[in-house]
């Protein structure tokens, strides 16, 4: 039997200023915007879609509980990078024994992290 899901088709970024988000997103982390949407841009084969809640009535609220990890190959050297762009990290690099990760938020508080795997876990 196949499965019910199939793929992951975006992930939806809240946002209270759209165009803010997609300069941020697309100007400062350097991603893909989509030719055909203005407030999509691409990190591989994943869709990111800015999306204002409150102008469908919704309440607007960061997405902070989980942050969406962004490979790079290297976390120190992509973390300067950002920092000279004006990014705030929250904390130290942490290193967990398997990989890399440095914490820091959107223009809204959204949690992001710079991540890279180095070995598996054994």
């Amino acid at each position: 039997m196949e499965p019910l899901i199939r793929s992951l088709d975006f992930v939806a970024v809240p946002s209270r200023d759209a165009a803010r988000s997609r300069a941020f997103y697309v100007d400062t982390l350097g991603l893909r915007p989509d030719p055909s949407a203005p407030f999509e841009f691409w990190v591989g084969k994943t869709c990111f879609g800015i999306w204002e809640p409150e102008s469908v009535g919704m309440p607007f609220a960061s997405q902070t509980a989980a942050h969406l990890a962004l490979h790079v190959d290297d976390v120190a050297a992509a973390r300067k990078a950002l920092e000279a762009k004006g990014i705030e990290f929250h904390g130290d690099t942490i290193d967990t024994g398997v990989c890399h990760m440095a914490l820091f938020s959107d223009p809204d508080g959204n949690a992001l992290m710079l991540h890279h795997r180095y070995k598996p876990r054994s």
